[in-house]
């Protein structure tokens, strides 16, 4: 069985190639800048093996479906690609934001799913809208072929009432579901089983808190293996500082921009979402670059990093108070996986409560799944890579086996 997993951005599509005889890459990649002057497309054959071959082309890539053709073609290229065909590929698996209250599980795409989805876009209209471009592009590439939806909300799913309901008139939730409904879920429920395994713990014994920090940034509380709480809301701009979204955020912060700024109500959504974060405070989201200009003494930058730390310590004081006893944190994603500064911040000062970092281990350039807390620590500290698109993959083939 060879599955196509497709995560399809607002700009972006970031794809693999899985064989799941043995859940070997064949080949993985990513589209950026779609929509821009100067796109580009990298593509890895083999990735990670010796024989790895990297392919990149720099282009404008204006859609969606021009940057999926440039994909396809580069699959079944006669001479570099890994299969002959597409239709060698057995099924497409989608990740996707927002599945609301309407989808609890990973299902096959139907017209009534792409209905489902297309109502779903206020409550996500950074991803969706790409999600289903992605999928249409899809269906058009590979008439006939089973396309299989994954929900990032449905790991989210068993958070209680008192975790997921806002304390707003409890008629909106009735008629316009307005909850919390988190997000990331793929990887949370990803790497809190990779955790577990790590620990020797059966999941279900397992108590965590998840970081999955990158351009888009979560915490989850994990008790007993599911999820209790979780950093995001309605939509993925509630919790953590990330890339371009503010994060938590008074909500009369809106009437105030619309009353000083004479923004209406889709322009201060845009620039809660596109233009804060990272960027907002410094003008810059790539996290690399904020290092940089911290090193070179820029202050704004400073403040980002540090604003970065503060409210991620605060969500683990907070979920350390919700579990009790924890396990481990669990540190993954671009930003948890790769920088050791970030993980510092969010550890700092947080000794008392039993977390300790061990200095030289966290510095270290180990890139597979470690523990990097000091021996003493009565909290492990690991770092676990996550892998949305495998675990995308088992989805899209248990929904095809059942």
């Amino acid at each position: 069985m060879i599955i196509l997993v497709i995560n399809s951005g607002s700009s972006s599509i970031k794809y693999q190639l899985l064989d799941m005889r043995t859940e070997t890459v064949l080949c993985s990649g990513g589209v950026e800048r779609i929509g821009e002057a100067q796109g580009v497309l990298n593509h890895k054959i083999a990735p990670g093996s010796p024989a790895e071959d990297k392919i990149t082309l720099n282009q404008p890539i204006p859609t969606h479906e021009e940057g999926m053709h440039l994909v396809i073609g580069l699959i079944t290229d006669a001479k570099r690609g890994v299969v002959k065909s597409t239709s060698d590929i057995t099924a497409v698996g989608h990740r996707i934001v927002q599945g609301g209250d309407l989808f609890n599980a990973s299902c096959l795409v139907t017209d009534a799913v792409v209905e489902g989805l297309t109502k779903l876009i206020p409550l996500a209209p950074v991803h969706n809208p790409g999600h289903l471009a992605g999928i249409r592009v899809a269906q058009q590439l590979f008439p006939g072929t089973p396309q299989v939806t994954v929900f990032d909300t449905v790991f989210h799913q068993t958070m209680p009432p008192r975790a997921f309901m806002y304390a707003l008139p409890y008629e909106l939730y009735e008629e316009l579901k307005v909850r919390r409904y988190g997000f990331h879920g793929t990887s949370h429920g990803y790497v809190t089983a990779e955790a577990a395994k790590f620990l020797g713990k059966p999941v279900g014994e397992t108590n965590l808190i998840t970081l999955h920090l990158g351009n888009g940034s979560s915490m989850c509380a994990v008790k007993g293996g599911k999820s209790v709480d979780t950093s995001m809301g309605l939509t993925p701009l509630e919790g953590l500082i990330m890339g371009t979204r503010c994060g938590d955020a008074d909500l009369a912060i809106y009437p105030l921009l619309g009353d000083a700024k004479g923004l209406d109500i889709h322009q201060i959504n845009d620039l809660t979402n596109k233009q804060s974060g990272f960027k907002g405070i410094c003008g810059m989201n790539d996290m690399r670059d904020i290092h940089d200009a911290v090193a070179a003494g820029d202050a704004r930058a400073k403040l980002a990093l540090d604003m970065f730390g503060y409210r991620n310590r605060k969500y683990v004081g907070s979920y350390l108070a919700i579990l009790g006893r924890v396990d481990a944190l669990v540190f993954t994603a671009g930003i948890g996986e790769n920088d050791p500064v970030a993980r510092e911040l969010t550890c700092r000062g947080l000794e008392h409560l039993g977390i300790k970092l061990d200095h030289e281990l966290n510095l270290a350039p180990n890139r597979g799944p470690r523990d990097i807390a000091a021996a003493d620590s009565l909290v492990r500290v690991l770092v676990i890579p996550t892998n949305e698109e495998l675990e995308i993959a088992r989805q899209t083939a248990a929904v095809l086996s059942a």
